[in-house]
């Protein structure tokens, strides 16, 4: 499945100008302060011919298609379609490790900017395993994109002190600018269900921007939906309903997916399962194997 904006026209729920909407939330600051992502500048100039991206573990692209036309390949094996074509300046982004080529004119090229991105976690990062294989859209789709695209090319365009630097920082605000608009309007890039869905919809919104920041809290199904200003049930159907997943399921695969992270950051056990509201160590052990299907210690030992 791949990632491709249909259509400008497509409406989320966040903008559907309902007056009786709560306030907005930042939807986004949460999830990236528990997982942080880095980008790295290693290209900027044209590509001519065919050009290969090999897939390594954890490691992420953004390419930005400044002009030219561009023919993107992918094996056949994999879920990205085998061949795609862009005619327009695009983002272009490969939240996972994807094998991927690209196919240019063989003289004059098309001209790019790019940068690898390290999302902590890799394909258990919540924000990577909500994306497509392949994300497509074009510049102009993304409200107030240009001039953090302006900084940056004027940063990798020629070389200064510190441009190396200030180039990664600012492909990481051109990606937060992008996650930004997808969590607006994921249905056009082929997103119908999951974190994406549930972040777009102003009620859960709020729930699970509430779960994000404080896991370890006793979260009844009642305080959930009283946050999104829901009734239980209401609650409860529609979340399963957009997210693909019931409340309770959410909030503990959430506690683990950052339990995996502090535990990868050296965090002993017993801390972290006090930190995410697990009673002890144990339960904390067992709700693990369970999601992970090995225990943390054995885990661990396999990264």
């Amino acid at each position: 499945m791949m990632g491709v904006m249909k259509s400008n026209k497509v409406i989320s729920a966040s903008s559907s100008g309902d007056a009786s909407s709560p306030e907005p939330v930042d939807r986004l600051s949460t999830l990236l302060d528990r997982f942080h992502v880095r980008a790295s500048l290693f290209h900027t100039g044209p590509l001519c011919g065919r050009t290969t991206f090999e897939a390594q573990p954890d490691r992420a692209f953004l390419h930005v298609l400044r002009r030219g036309r561009l023919q993107i390949e992918h094996r056949a094996r994999g879920r990205a379609p085998k061949r795609v074509v862009v005619e327009e300046p695009t983002l272009v982004l490969f939240p996972r490790a994807v094998h991927h080529e690209f196919v240019n004119p063989p003289r004059e090229g098309s001209e790019f900017t790019c940068a690898t991105l390290h999302f902590d976690g890799g394909d258990r990062n919540p924000i990577v395993s909500a994306l497509p294989p392949l994300v497509l859209v074009p510049l102009d789709a993304v409200q107030g994109l240009r001039p953090a695209l302006d900084l940056l090319f004027a940063e990798t365009d020629r070389v200064r002190c510190g441009s190396r630097l200030l180039a990664d920082r600012l492909f990481e605000v051109v990606l937060i600018q992008l996650l930004r608009w997808l969590i607006d309007h994921p249905q056009a890039v082929g997103v119908s269900s999951g974190l994406l869905m549930g972040l777009s919809d102003p009620r859960l919104a709020r729930a699970l921007v509430a779960l994000h920041a404080t896991p370890q809290e006793d979260w009844s199904l009642a305080r959930m939906a009283a946050v999104a200003g829901m009734s239980r049930s209401a609650f409860a159907e529609t979340f399963k309903a957009v997210t693909g997943t019931t409340p309770a399921a959410y909030l503990t695969d959430w506690r683990l997916t950052v339990a995996a992270s502090l535990l990868r950051a050296g965090r002993p056990q017993k801390l972290v399962a006090e930190e995410l509201g697990f009673s002890t160590a144990s339960s904390l052990s067992r709700a693990f194997k369970q999601r992970f299907a090995v225990a943390p210690r054995e885990w661990l030992a396999r990264l």
